[in-house]
């Protein structure tokens, strides 16, 4: 299988975490909540992926 979009998503996923905790000054405080809260679910679901990926290694 090509896992290349989930690597891709997963690097991605956990950059807006990184970045979002060390710009949080930065960010307004209108946008702070929903960008945090769509940063948490983002890194839940690559978590979740990477969990997936373990599981079905050696199944094909």
């Amino acid at each position: 299988m090509d896992y290349s979009n989930a690597v891709i998503f997963i690097i991605l996923a956990f950059s807006l975490g990184l970045i979002m905790i060390m710009n949080r000054d930065r960010i307004p405080a209108q946008l702070r909540k929903g960008m945090a809260i769509t940063a948490i679910f983002m890194i839940l679901f690559a978590f979740y992926i990477i969990v997936y990926s373990f599981f079905t290694l050696g199944a094909s």
